[in-house]
């Protein structure tokens, strides 16, 4: 086998750490290889989006990609670390695009609509990321771990035992954890 299809292969921790060393290409490679996971997560979030939403799954992740090879270089850890950091920058990317809609509807972009077009434009669903935005930044102050749990299963769609294995707790605690989160979310959000 050639030296290309044995980078290839590299589990993603092996990419990670050399991307983290210094290799950019190993960057690369990483989102070669986890592209097609994460364009799923994204077009799982998007599904639950208001049609005629201008924001695609595939922009969402070259987004993504955009941010995590741009920025200060992260001390990657592992394959747990990278989606944990992938899923709290599509929360932060999601959260920046609904602020951008919200402002554009309070007269950002001049343009004057009747409020039932906004409504199927999605502005309601956009000011509720906005207040489950301002929820889990109130949950992060209190209990940091529930918060990115909800950051993983809402924002990056990871099942139970994906969140534990990023979390690097049991599945029983994450399974404790996320009944804990429902129940909290559903308070916070009903007081607003």
């Amino acid at each position: 086998m050639d030296r290309m299809g044995d980078r290839r292969e590299e589990p993603l921790t092996a990419l990670l750490l050399r991307w983290r060393s210094g290799d950019s290409s190993a960057g690369a490679e990483l989102f070669a290889l986890t592209y097609d996971n994460l364009r799923r997560l994204a077009s799982q979030y998007m599904k639950s989006e208001a049609p005629g939403h201008t924001l695609q799954p595939t922009a969402l992740v070259h987004e993504l990609y955009l941010r995590l090879t741009a920025g200060n270089a992260v001390e990657w850890k592992d394959r747990a670390h990278f989606f944990g950091v992938a899923a709290r920058q599509l929360r932060l990317l999601l959260i920046d695009y609904a602020r951008a809609r919200t402002a554009e509807s309070r007269g950002g972009g001049q343009v004057i609509v009747a409020l039932d077009e906004a409504l199927d434009a999605g502005i309601a669903k956009e000011q509720a990321l906005l207040d489950l935005e301002e929820a889990l930044q109130r949950l992060e102050k209190v209990d940091p771990r529930i918060a990115q749990l909800i950051e993983l299963r809402f924002f990056a769609g990871l099942t139970m035992e994906e969140a534990a294995e990023v979390l690097n707790v049991s599945l029983a605690t994450t399974k404790r954890d996320w009944a804990f989160a429902r129940a909290w979310l559903l308070r916070a959000l009903t007081r607003q």
